[in-house]
């Protein structure tokens, strides 16, 4: 009889560290995905990315400059508190008592050079230079 005992508390035991185990592994995979949800995938920057390019380049038309302007002001009233997914614009006037929203001020004959700056870490774009080009 004495030794189905112990045989019993020795069972438990190894089915309380099976639990505890299980339990401290279940406690890391949730806290790693919750670190892996942080970074984008390629995939996805290349797609915040996209919605700009399209609107980059050296003879860039004013009302493609203003739709630039639009996808900016759009993009960053979306991610107002996600400060890695702001897009600067330098060249560009800002609206009056806002520092992430632009006016439309291109003119739609006039052609611009806008040049896109990228982040050296997550590669995304956060600023856009705007220069009008001398006909």
């Amino acid at each position: 009889m004495e030794n189905a005992s112990k045989a019993l508390i020795i069972a438990g035991a190894i089915l309380l560290s099976i639990l505890i185990i299980s339990l401290g592994i279940a406690i890391f995979n949730q806290a790693s995905g919750v670190v892996n949800n942080n970074a984008m995938t390629e995939v996805e920057v290349n797609s915040f990315n996209q919605k700009f390019e399209q609107y980059t380049g050296e003879k860039v038309r004013g009302a493609n400059i203003n739709a630039l302007i639009q996808a900016v002001n759009t993009n960053n009233m979306a991610n107002n508190d996600d400060e890695s997914k702001q897009v600067k614009l330098v060249g560009v006037n800002p609206m009056t008592g806002s520092t992430n929203q632009y006016e439309k001020s291109a003119k739609t004959g006039q052609t611009y050079s806008a040049k896109p700056t990228k982040t050296t870490t997550g590669g995304l774009i956060s600023e856009i230079t705007i220069n009008e080009n001398q006909n």
